[in-house]
């Protein structure tokens, strides 16, 4: 029996909004995490059950105007709250997965590597105390 790398379509509706995957995803969970396209991927997420649960006041029939006020404010402060939580959020996954919650600045780190040589080869190594403040981690 082989065990499965990708989720299957259950798997993968309980997995965003919480459900862990089994062990043998891990790979998959980090790249969706961490990898290319995370944080897109995180706000598509997140879009979907506010505009499943405004949907209803588009049928009470006002004009249209009304719509807009009673929907718009509320969907458009869910989405920040996604964006303003993604980090958090995203970390707070790849831990319940037993990942790295790092893997999330990746992406970052590999663009910036360069940089960080350029001042090491200017200016030395950093010290030693200095390294709890390179993990971005609002905790």
């Amino acid at each position: 029996m082989t065990t499965a790398t990708k989720p299957n379509l259950w798997q993968y509706l309980g997995y965003c909004y919480g459900r862990r995957l089994p062990a043998s995803m891990k790979r998959w969970v980090a790249e969706d995490l961490a990898g290319q396209g995370a944080i897109r991927r995180h706000m598509i997420r997140y879009a979907i059950p506010p505009a499943l649960v405004l949907a209803p006041f588009w049928l009470i029939p006002v004009p249209f105007y009304m719509r807009m006020e009673m929907t718009v404010p509320i969907y458009v402060w869910a989405l920040l709250m996604a964006i303003a939580l993604n980090k958090v959020w995203r970390r707070h996954r790849l831990a319940q997965h037993g990942l790295d919650p790092n893997l999330v600045d990746v992406i970052k780190r590999k663009k910036q590597a360069r940089m960080h040589e350029d001042y090491i080869r200017k200016y030395g190594p950093r010290p030693e105390e200095a390294r709890y403040q390179a993990n971005s981690s609002p905790f």
